[in-house]
């Protein structure tokens, strides 16, 4: 199986809260679409003042650099369960709370261009991960979060998961 014959995953592939995030994926070779992906978030990253990365469209709401953190949180631990499954480790792996990931994190400290490199650095590991893989490893899957899930649905779901929270940072924040 090359990576252009991956394909998307089927529902059963992954938990039913995840397909928010892969149904917005669009159809091809997921790792042409996560390079793509992280050009075009650079772009938009780029043209953010660190003033406007400060900012957040309401007072209980993550600023633009704690959303961009938690996307490169998120990208991480996506990304670190698709190693460990893709390897065949069958220990189960237990999910994170987002918000104390965030709440802990002192996102606000960083200079935004800094966490804009974060990002891209993420991103090309990530892509470099994906690559590497054999065939064999796209289908095999683990627990996560106590739901069974895929390598190729982890790897639609962290294109999934960017694409909506940038569709976030352009609607309500930009």
């Amino acid at each position: 199986m090359s990576t252009s014959s991956i394909g998307r995953p089927s529902a059963t592939e992954y938990a039913p809260e995840f397909e928010r995030y892969i149904s917005l994926v669009p159809e091809g070779d997921i790792i042409s679409t996560l390079g793509r992906q992280a050009e075009t978030t650079l772009s938009l990253l780029g043209g953010i003042s660190e003033a406007q990365a400060n900012s957040r469209y309401a007072p209980d709401k993550w600023s633009i650099k704690e959303l961009v953190g938690h996307v490169i949180d998120g990208e991480r631990i996506f990304s670190y369960r698709a190693l460990r499954f893709a390897r065949n480790d069958p220990t189960p792996l237990p999910g994170f709370e987002q918000d104390d990931y965030v709440a802990n994190a002192a996102f606000a400290e960083i200079p935004f261009t800094e966490l804009a490199a974060e990002f891209d650095c993420v991103r090309r590991a990530t892509v470099y991960l994906f690559k590497s893989l054999p065939a064999e490893a796209w289908l095999r899957s683990g627990d996560a979060s106590g739901c069974q899930v895929t390598v190729r649905a982890l790897a639609h779901g962290i294109a999934g998961h960017e694409l909506h929270h940038v569709g976030i940072l352009r609607a309500r924040y930009l």
